[in-house]
């Protein structure tokens, strides 16, 4: 199936372009001091400054390329994305790097690497038992010795032609390529980074949320106008990071059924549906500036993945004062409701324009896409002095 016509390719084949430029440049370096000069792009102004709906790439453009790799987040940039996405992970040496999960054999191509097959072992993290190989077992000289690779070939196939061209980028190595777009843009690059499993790591000795703070105020993204959001799964470590810099702060919610990590250790009997309530919602706004809600607490689906009717967590997260950052929007039929599949491929896209439609209908300030050119488009006819297409 293909994904767009010729003006398509010319625009993701100048961002691959674009995306190997940028790194060439980070191989280079650019430290601090050069990050610290006139450039963070311009401006000042806050979160609630930013376009909405907010389009977030998820990952970067992990719907056209491996995810969380420097050409991912180029490719998002370069598509228009208002915000690009990071989730930050320890090496066994202390480094923050970018990683949607700690266990990188989905995700790299560390099964290929003989000398590291005695790494792989089994772990509980956050309660479930996960096999293959660990980034806090790795230092972060042996992880750049690896390569990512596309998460999910048997829906995106296409992205494995980009398999090996970029290695697992540290966090820092992002703040700097984010400084540097800023300058070249002319105006702030946004980020919303994600610490993940951070009680997990806290127990081993490799806390998430200072070695985070310390980088954001290396590169001047901790204060509370910082281009950058802050986003986790587990209230507690939002708590913990607002004591240590300013920068907007996101709670991410589950399903309605479960409880947060920190929850379960610290025998906390609230679920997601408790927090979704008003009380729960007020408790959120005392630490936190929005939340991050999968869509499915907007919307709820049915037993056939047909849409029902929303909920009222809009309405009542809005009169909090707090923003809302849904996710995952994504155009293939393999994670589209039910109505707006098209044909029975799961790889192919559906009727995403469709349900974009549906979700920013709702009145949701952002949403976390796959395929930001995408959001984009219908993100359009939402925006101030746009109108809504009938």
């Amino acid at each position: 199936m293909t994904q767009g016509g010729s003006a398509r390719r010319t625009v993701l084949g100048a961002a691959v372009l674009a995306a190997g430029g940028a790194a060439a440049a980070l191989a280079a370096g650019a430290g601090p001091a050069a990050a610290a000069g006139s450039g963070r792009g311009g401006g000042s102004g806050g979160y609630r400054d930013l376009p909405v709906p907010t389009v977030i790439g998820h990952r970067g453009a992990s719907g056209y390329r491996p995810e969380h790799t420097l050409g991912s987040y180029q490719l998002a940039l370069d598509l228009g994305a208002d915000v690009v996405e990071q989730d930050v992970v320890p090496t066994k040496d202390g480094h923050l790097v970018c990683r949607h999960e700690n266990e990188i054999g989905g995700t790299t191509d560390v099964a290929d690497h003989g000398a590291f097959a005695a790494r792989k072992t089994t772990k509980t993290v956050d309660g479930v038992a996960v096999t293959g190989w660990f980034t806090e077992d790795f230092t972060l000289a042996e992880l750049k010795t690896l390569r990512a690779k596309e998460r999910i070939p048997a829906v995106r196939q296409r992205n494995t032609l980009y398999d090996g061209r970029w290695d697992v980028p540290t966090f820092e190595e992002v703040l700097r390529w984010a400084d540097r777009e800023g300058r070249r843009r002319g105006k702030r690059v946004w980020l919303h980074v994600e610490t993940k499993h951070p009680s997990y790591f806290r127990s081993l000795g490799l806390g998430l949320e200072e070695r985070l703070a310390t980088l954001l105020r290396r590169y001047g993204r901790d204060g509370r106008g910082a281009p950058l959001f802050l986003q986790s799964f587990e209230p507690s470590s939002i708590q913990r990071l607002s004591r240590l810099v300013s920068a907007p702060r996101v709670v991410l919610l589950s399903a309605a059924n479960t409880r947060p990590w920190d929850f379960e250790l610290a025998k906390d009997p609230r679920t997601v549906a408790d927090l979704v309530k008003p009380e729960g919602l007020k408790w959120i706004a005392g630490f936190a500036q929005g939340i991050g809600p999968t869509m499915d607490l907007i919307l709820p689906r049915d037993a056939a993945g047909r849409l029902g009717a929303p909920t009222p967590l809009v309405g009542d997260a809005h009169a909090k004062g707090l923003i809302l950052h849904p996710y995952t929007a994504r155009n293939e039929n393999s994670f589209l409701p039910a109505e707006y599949r098209r044909g029975t491929d799961p790889a192919a896209y559906g009727d995403a324009f469709g349900a974009f439609k549906t979700y920013f209908e709702q009145g949701i300030d952002g949403i976390f896409t796959d395929q930001a050119d995408t959001g984009l488009l219908a993100a359009e006819a939402f925006r101030p002095g746009r109108g809504v297409n009938p």
